[in-house]
């Protein structure tokens, strides 16, 4: 989840994330408004240039006239985390729509968990027409069955959140994996101190083994915290992968840990949902609030809850609104026959089994704290302040100005 997705680690490999940015995108500033050019295909897109607003996605009118075929997309599951049905299918769908691409022309499918329903609607969509697929994939290998079957029918694919390994996708599009464990790992230690921790003993819980987003995760967490293991100045007490970002077996995890090991204090947990699976575990060996820091991502209710509480220091917030358009730009631009412009395509992700840099749009996550809950994810409508006071408590939303 490995987490609002999650979090996975794929058996000690490891995936590098370079960005690096350019500042000429096709024939026009990276700063500047977007506009339509010659044979329909929008000027200055970046990956900076999408709000939540979806205006921008007008511009590619043209694009989606002069293009051909169905685009496909291919969801991996409703279990794991609740973006996909809530966010990702109504965004895409939105992003399509203000593109100007028919309804005829786009499908959005979910695979409920399933690698072999998740490669058979890939196929129907090929066999119906499409010519561009946005795939995120279960894991890597039936991500690479579903490429090589795409590339042999001569149809593009991009990554969408998860980077296929030892895949023949096009592009790949997603935030910047890395840094959200980054912030993940700088969010434990601000809380460690914010919460008077003495003598940090840090167990690691991280996503699953083979979602190569949750190796990026580790990455960046272990990134922050390895100097403070290195230095004595935390005890890394251990680190254990979570199978399928179950938040059960998080739990059976974690309660077995801290039994063989009752002196842990911290935990780095990948996602809101593992980061609750600990903290319930907490809740029920009676420990109080602010006593143990725990992290999280997707920026859900829950985590909300758990932060607004104290028993969660932090949620990294990924606004879904912002990758749903890149994604959508960036099908059009394919669609077309077009390559995409390099403002938009700002970053390269490291495919460690195949031995290439993946062409990237990496866009920029959001640590969310009690200090700025009300002008992210509240602002943004991801979470409802209604939702989020009363199930954390009207008093606490009035303390940290949520309305």
């Amino acid at each position: 989840m490995v987490g609002m997705r999650k979090l996975r680690r794929l058996g000690g490999m490891s995936v590098v994330v370079a960005i690096g940015v350019v500042v000429a995108a096709c024939g026009g500033s990276s700063t500047s408004s977007p506009s339509a050019s010659g044979g329909g295909a929008p000027t200055g897109i970046t990956a900076d240039s999408f709000d939540s607003s979806f205006s921008v996605m007008s511009q590619f009118h043209g694009l989606a006239a002069s293009g051909t075929g169905l685009v496909g997309v291919i969801l991996p599951d409703t279990s794991t985390s609740a973006r996909y049905v809530d966010f990702d299918a109504p965004y895409l769908t939105k992003a399509f729509q203000t593109a100007g691409l028919s309804a005829s022309n786009y499908k959005v499918d979910n695979a409920q968990g399933s690698d072999s329903t998740e490669l058979t609607l890939a196929q129907a969509d090929i066999t119906a027409g499409a010519s561009v697929l946005l795939v995120d994939p279960l894991d890597s290998g039936v991500g690479v069955s579903i490429e090589s079957y795409a590339k042999s029918h001569g149809v593009k694919v991009i990554d969408y959140d998860r980077l296929v390994l030892g895949g023949s996708r096009s592009f790949y599009v997603s935030f910047n994996n890395v840094t959200v464990g980054k912030l993940i790992g700088q969010g434990e230690v601000s809380c460690i101190s914010a919460w008077n921790v003495s003598s940090p003993q840090v167990f690691e819980l991280d996503g699953a083994p083979t979602d190569n987003n949750a190796t990026l995760f580790a990455q960046g967490y272990n990134s922050v915290l390895s100097p403070m293991f290195q230095s004595g100045t935390y005890t890394k007490v251990g680190e254990q992968a979570v199978p399928m970002w179950n938040n059960q077996q998080a739990l059976t995890i974690f309660q077995q840990q801290y039994t063989a090991h009752p002196n842990i204090n911290s935990v780095v947990t990948a996602n809101d949902g593992l980061g609750n699976a600990v903290i319930s575990a907490l809740k029920a060996a009676s420990i109080p609030s602010k006593k143990v820091p725990t992290t999280g991502q997707d920026a859900t209710l829950q985590g909300m809850q758990n932060i607004l509480q104290g028993y969660q220091c932090m949620s990294v917030y990924k606004p879904i609104y912002l990758e749903t358009q890149a994604a959508v730009a960036l099908a059009l631009y394919l669609r077309a026959g077009h390559t995409p412009p390099s403002g938009l395509v700002n970053g390269t992700a490291q495919d460690s089994t195949a031995n290439v840099g993946v062409p990237s749009v990496l866009l920029t996550p959001v640590s969310v704290t009690t200090s700025n809950m009300e002008s992210t994810v509240i602002k943004d409508g991801f979470i409802k302040a209604t939702d989020l006071c009363s199930s954390a408590g009207a008093a606490l939303c009035q303390q940290y100005g949520i309305s």
